[in-house]
């Protein structure tokens, strides 16, 4: 990997995500090298995925090259790579541009869609997690309109436009607020010759409520500003097969829908050498202990989504969201530094700042320690909270300027077929 020799500790970061660019910015002009893998050249704002998906925002405006991130420290290195395996006796990770031998090694890999199981689910269906997963969705939204002008079998015209969102949490919730404003909008003005009047938008969840990891005067208030915005929920319903055309579920109830959005849930995307079967939590996470150490070992580690850290109050482990893993990779840098010197490492706490989640113009839902509000100051909340925590000063400037242009104009931009995506279907 053409990797300078070094007498300082070299520290592998596999993964760019939240909790890798933190311990990364930690680890920075410390007496150590540091080396972060990843497959893609870029970090990825997640929370703003469906907007991408939606026409709102383009890609470029929620993602930041992992370079230019940390450009300025001398003891950093990227590499493109893909890890395939590790080698926990020689101290090496395998990619596909070749090995590379640790002295520490830390796993934040982030996670992947859960189908649990279903592989006729995960053929058919839509997913959210990358930006090329968004884009993918984005061009089959404006392509099944599209196609739904030019047929005239009306049960056809209706799969089309029927959108099935797979799960209550924020992503689903947020997601269907943001399809039932292009609906309302946008999709009149777009196509004045197709009645989208008839364009159907449902989320289906298996738990008795949505936002389920909120308060319940959140789940309620979420569910409310979805129902005005003509979103058709369904809570008790577990969807148990999609063949591309139709949903069936564990009730008498099915769809007719060329789009199914499969947000249901999320597992660790582990790697080779690291899945034996004692390290390994249903939710397919890595056990670690209070210092972010892979059961087992000492010198190697896990942060965020893929890293299972149970708590007294987490006794499932920390939620995988991005505020445990920018936490975990903060404390971990001045740990691992600790740990190097020889010294007590510290064990990590972690401080719930709340949970969040919008519905659309002028609706959303915030849940923090002391307070709990909804509606339009929730609105405004969310909107600082994500404008704070996306990367880089013109990425900032670019989500905000599109907001308020989308705010005052009532439009998306973004709605351009730029790669059509052919959709898997069933022969």
């Amino acid at each position: 990997m053409n990797i300078p020799r070094t007498s300082s500790p070299r520290i592998v970061i596999i993964g760019g995500g939240f909790g890798g660019v933190a311990l990364a910015k930690k680890l920075a002009k410390q007496e150590v090298q540091v080396i972060l893998l990843d497959k893609n050249n870029y970090h990825t704002f997640q929370p703003l995925l469906y907007q991408v998906s939606t026409g709102g925002l383009e890609p470029d405006s929620i993602a930041y090259p992992i370079r230019k991130i940390l450009k300025d420290f001398s003891n950093f290195y990227f590499r493109l790579a893909n890890v395939e395996a590790i080698d926990t006796k020689k101290n090496k990770v395998v990619t596909n541009i070749g090995k590379l031998k640790f002295d520490y090694l830390v796993i934040a890999t982030g996670s992947k869609t859960n189908y649990f199981g279903n592989s006729e689910i995960e053929k058919y269906s839509m997913a959210m997690k990358t930006i090329p997963q968004s884009l993918n969705l984005r061009s089959l939204i404006l392509e099944n309109f599209e196609a739904a002008l030019l047929t005239s079998d009306l049960n056809e015209r209706n799969a089309l436009m029927n959108f099935v969102i797979v799960g209550g949490g924020p992503t689903g919730v947020e997601l269907a607020g943001a399809l039932a404003e292009i609906k309302k909008g946008i999709l009149p003005k777009d196509y004045p010759d197709l009645d989208t009047r008839m364009a159907q938008i449902h989320i289906v969840q298996s738990a008795d409520c949505i936002l389920k990891g909120m308060s319940k005067k959140a789940s309620e208030k979420a569910e409310e500003f979805l129902e005005k915005l003509g979103v058709n929920i369904w809570k008790n319903v577990r969807v148990t097969h999609y063949d591309g055309k139709t949903v069936t579920t564990n009730t008498d109830l099915a769809f007719e829908t060329e789009t199914l959005i499969w947000a249901a849930g999320v597992k660790g995307a582990t790697i080779k050498g690291l899945d034996a079967t004692e390290l390994i939590t249903r939710d397919n996470r890595l056990l670690v202990n209070e210092f972010n150490q892979v059961k087992g070992f000492e010198h190697i580690f896990a942060i965020g989504d893929i890293a299972n850290m149970v708590t007294e109050n987490f006794p499932d482990g920390l939620p995988m969201m991005a505020q445990p893993a920018i936490q975990q990779g903060e404390q971990l840098g001045s740990n691992l530094l600790r740990f190097i010197e020889q010294k007590p490492m510290k064990p990590f706490t972690f401080k719930d700042k709340g949970a969040m989640a919008t519905i659309g113009r002028n609706k959303a839902v915030v849940d923090l320690k002391r307070f709990k509000f909804q509606g339009v100051f929730a609105w405004y909340v969310w909107m600082f909270v994500h404008l704070f925590f996306l990367i880089g000063f013109r990425n900032r400037m670019v989500v905000f300027i599109n907001w308020v242009y989308n705010y005052v104009r009532f439009d998306r931009e973004a709605r351009l077929i730029i790669r059509p995506f052919k959709k898997n279907r069933k022969i």
